[in-house]
């Protein structure tokens, strides 16, 4: 089932173009990766489909119409984003970061404090340990939980931004460039998590430069080349395209 479908979207910085006729689709339990040269338009994509910037053209989320919504209310619909560079609550222990990605999950009404005052003790216990549960599905060790985002290992931050944007859980998950700066054990734990969150049904969407990684774990690919959408398909025929390989790959056309 299509969870996430973006038509003909173009984005203009002025007089620039920096997107023009992206067109894709993204399955519930599918991962798309979207590739391209640096400043291919990547990033503006992502940032028209969240609202960040005006756009032309359709975005829908489960049939539905995302244009006009705010930034700040995407996630209400189901849809996250983890961004480029890490993102924490720098002063806050990692168990901490985690109970902040869990929103106001697990947190009791007024209505329901006011009936019994003595909940909020019990439901503080349930969000830390769901926090806890949080961390362990995202590899992230739990001797971890003390420290401070900056005191845990590279590999390991990028594990927790992106368990800090599903949060509460996602239907769509825009992944931007998640492998930046990872190599090595980390990425197949990295590819390992993308994989789970496919067979959770998440519709992940992944922008990224780490070729093998891409290969991997997508099941299909758009490209995009200084603004433009120049081919869509599965890792093979992405491959075996000419205008890929010429652009982006290393090839000839």
């Amino acid at each position: 089932m299509t969870i996430l479908e973006v038509r003909d979207l173009e984005v203009s910085y002025g007089a620039l173009k920096a997107v023009s006729g992206m067109t894709f689709t993204c399955r519930g339990g599918e991962i798309l990766g979207i590739i391209g040269p640096n400043g291919a338009g990547k990033s503006s994509t992502f940032n028209a489909i969240t609202g960040r910037v005006e756009k032309k053209g359709t975005v829908t989320l489960s049939g539905q119409s995302l244009d006009g919504v705010p930034t700040c209310e995407m996630q209400r619909f189901g849809l996250k984003r983890t961004f480029q560079q890490n993102s924490f609550f720098t002063e806050l222990t990692v168990l901490r970061n985690a109970e902040m990605a869990l929103g106001r999950a697990y947190c009791p009404s007024l209505p329901a404090l006011l009936r019994n005052p003595f909940s909020i003790g019990r439901r503080a216990r349930v969000r830390i340990e769901r926090a806890r549960e949080l961390l362990a599905e995202f590899h992230i060790p739990p001797e971890y939980g003390s420290l401070r985002p900056d005191e845990i290992p590279y590999g390991t931050q990028r594990l927790l931004s992106i368990a800090m944007s599903y949060g509460t859980g996602a239907k769509v998950l825009l992944a931007d460039e998640p492998a930046a700066g990872v190599g090595g054990e980390d990425m197949e734990v990295l590819a390992r998590i993308l994989d789970k969150l496919r067979g959770l049904g998440v519709a992940v969407v992944l922008i990224e430069h780490h070729m093998d990684l891409v290969m991997q774990v997508c099941d299909r690919i758009a490209v995009i080349d200084r603004g433009t959408q120049i081919a869509y398909g599965t890792p093979d025929e992405i491959q075996r395209d000419p205008k890929v390989r010429a652009a982006y790959l290393g090839g000839e056309a």
